[in-house]
């Protein structure tokens, strides 16, 4: 089973409950070939969060008697006690500093499995294309970078905060028990009271923290689309900057992107007003926490019942208590950016498994001796019929050159040929040879001109003397002493200069059957029939097939089909020159 189909039945597996799907997002690393590392680093790093609860449990007991101590004026106990609490701090500060280190080195390494599994089902089946041609995901990038680092980081934070707090609830709990007493009321013995004070205290803080700040996972996930479409534009801007200048669309631009801006700034004014409501009672909250202990416990120390040691100890142990039990009121905000993040990976995830299983209307077959179309029809996504069930044979060496009007569907054509277009139905088989397609607008990665000229192969492929003879046939000679020079080429290439590098590009893959679509049109009628020319030189065997809208091309090409009003039929052509 391939990368991107294990993926597909993982993602099918976990459709249902929102904690199923984040389940079948975050079970497989744990279970994949690094699950022996993975478990042992999750495993120390509980064991150091539990360390750390009884660190907090043996501060409490030393908190007790150090303010027995101050009571009793004991200045040798006095010593003695800030001894210890020396070593309880150095034994604390070790815990947190690898605690912290060792989380941070199993979220990275999580967030590294998650991201190559991501990528792979993502580029695999060419599911990124069909994502783009659909149009019905946003912003993959932040969903690839930003939101599998923030569902790693917080998924941990959560889930050991989550055990801490359990452990810490069930330790203290033990505690105030013990130190809390009984206390009566309309003659009534309450045991343990200052327990019950403290659940009663957290679920009231917890419904009420709801209440408050049920909004804020929708605004969290608004907020994450409104930037990063911003951000997107920004990009835009950027790519496209010589056509936006030459329109003079500053003033176009700057009110698409204010319009971002402005769902950006509704938003987080939005998510202001829900917080600020949520600080307030938060706040208020911590604060009435720090003194309610003592206006419970106070009638027992007035009493004399127990001393002050033992009533900060109550009043500690009340804390931590509290604390455990209103996990869910200081997390909230986590809780919610976390459910937000969780939301857009999972369709993320599920559209990719739906692009992955698109219904292939068009049957393609690869290994054949020839290029056949058979009963070949091409739609749009919406139905439209772009061409009506044709049959054609092109053999080897017999070139072909496609023509027809603007918008009647070449160049979809030669995306069924390559499989990209799903949409139609009928068969294409093709040549097991090698082959190569070059669109109009050649991609050229940033980085080394060796790399971009090389792609998709690795520059170490060929010598840098035949790369500069490549470059010297598509007449680029002023480009032979910058190879190893690290641009933007995209942006740096003129587009005629862009397509010779990319009929460069072909000379060093050498396929036996070439496909052009207009991939010369941002060329002269000379360059254009010499380029052609040189294609045929070089690559002796080669099987062309263009899309080309000029008379000229005719001479290079043995047959000529042209597509128009739906209906593919072959005419009459000149003989190669």
């Amino acid at each position: 089973m391939t990368e991107s189909a294990e993926y597909r039945a993982a993602n099918d597996a976990v459709r249902g409950h929102f904690f199923s799907r984040v389940w079948g997002l975050t079970a497989p690393y744990w279970r994949s070939e690094e699950k022996g590392s993975a478990w042992l680093l999750l495993i120390v790093v509980i064991a150091l969060s539990l360390v750390g609860v009884g660190i907090s449990v043996w501060f409490n007991s030393w908190n007790r008697d150090f303010y027995d101590a101050l009571q009793n004026k004991n200045f040798d106990a006095f010593v003695h006690l800030m001894l210890q609490f020396c070593v309880i701090a150095a034994v604390s500060i070790l815990i947190a500093v690898y605690r912290l280190y060792l989380k941070q080195m199993l979220t990275i390494r999580w967030r590294r499995w998650l991201t190559e599994k991501h990528f792979q089902a993502w580029l695999g089946e060419k599911s990124y294309y069909r994502l783009e041609q659909r149009g019905n995901t946003d912003n993959p990038d932040q969903r690839l970078t930003e939101d599998l680092n923030s569902f790693t980081e917080t998924t941990l934070s959560l889930g050991l905060g989550l055990i801490s707090n359990v452990v810490s609830l069930v330790s203290f709990s033990v505690i105030l028990w013990g130190v809390s007493g009984s206390l009566e009321v309309f003659g009534i013995s309450i045991p343990g009271y200052m327990f019950w004070a403290a659940l009663l205290y957290a679920v009231v803080g917890s419904w009420l923290t709801h209440l408050i700040a049920r909004r804020l996972i929708t605004l969290n996930n608004n907020q994450q689309r409104y930037e990063a479409d911003l951000r997107f534009g920004l990009v835009r801007v950027r790519e496209n900057a010589e056509s936006i200048a030459l329109y003079n669309g500053e003033a176009n631009e700057n009110e698409r992107l204010m319009t971002r801006f402005r769902n950006v700034w509704g938003n987080f004014w939005e998510l202001m007003k829900v917080q600020k409501r949520l600080s307030f009672f938060s706040n208020g909250y911590g604060q009435a926490a720090i003194v309610f202990p003592f206006i419970v416990a106070a009638p027992r120390y007035f009493s004399g019942k127990i001393q002050l040691g033992g009533l900060m100890q109550i009043a500690q142990a009340f804390g931590n208590v509290q604390e455990s039990m209103s996990w869910f009121v200081d997390a909230y905000s986590s809780l919610a950016a976390w459910r937000a993040t969780c939301d857009r990976l999972l369709s993320f995830r599920e559209v990719i498994g739906e692009a992955g299983q698109e219904a292939e209307g068009i049957t393609l077959h690869s290994g054949a001796e020839a290029l056949q179309l058979k009963h070949l029809s091409l739609t749009l996504g919406d139905g439209q019929v772009l061409l009506e069930p044709t049959n054609f044979n092109l053999h080897a060496g017999e070139h072909l050159l496609i023509s027809g009007p603007s918008g009647a569907g070449k160049s979809t054509l030669l995306r069924a040929m390559s499989g990209l277009w799903r949409f139609g139905a009928g068969q294409v088989s093709m040549p097991g040879a090698r082959s190569l397609f070059l669109p109009q607008k050649p991609y050229l990665p940033i980085g080394s001109l060796a790399a971009a000229l090389c792609y998709p192969e690795e520059p170490a492929k060929h010598s840098p003397e035949r790369l500069r003879e490549v470059l010297h046939l598509c007449r680029l000679d002023h480009l032979g002493a910058r190879l190893d020079e690290a641009q933007h080429w995209q942006r740096l290439l003129s587009p005629g200069e862009q397509q010779r590098l990319a009929i460069a590009r072909a000379l060093l893959y050498a396929p036996r059957w070439l496909f052009l679509d207009e991939a010369t049109s941002a060329l002269d009628e000379s360059d254009e029939a010499a380029l052609y020319q040189v294609l045929l030189e070089q690559l002796p065997g080669v099987t062309l097939i263009s899309i080309g809208h000029r008379a000229d091309l005719k001479r290079f090409h043995r047959r000529q089909l042209r597509l128009d009003g739906r209906q593919l039929r072959e005419v009459e052509a000149a003989l190669p020159a």
